[in-house]
């Protein structure tokens, strides 16, 4: 008999997918001030419906990334 706290996998699934989880990596290689090797890597576990909602705002925080990286 299962306890009455306890979750499916699907309920589980369900929870990650609708809230959406991230991970965001950079590495970099230098040897002697000269960059040998750059990693970025950019995870996203998320449903469709909760990326098209997040969407814009993702391309927002994109963007004024890309802008703050731009020397003036």
């Amino acid at each position: 008999m299962a306890s009455p706290d306890s979750s499916s996998l699907e309920e589980v699934l369900d929870r990650i997918l609708d809230k959406a989880e991230g991970v965001d990596l950079r590495a970099r290689v230098s040897l002697v001030g000269i960059e040998i090797l750059a990693i970025e890597a950019r995870v996203v576990v998320a449903s469709v419906d909760t990326y098209v909602h997040y969407a814009e705002e993702i391309t927002k925080v994109e963007q004024a990334a890309i802008g703050a990286a731009t020397p003036a």
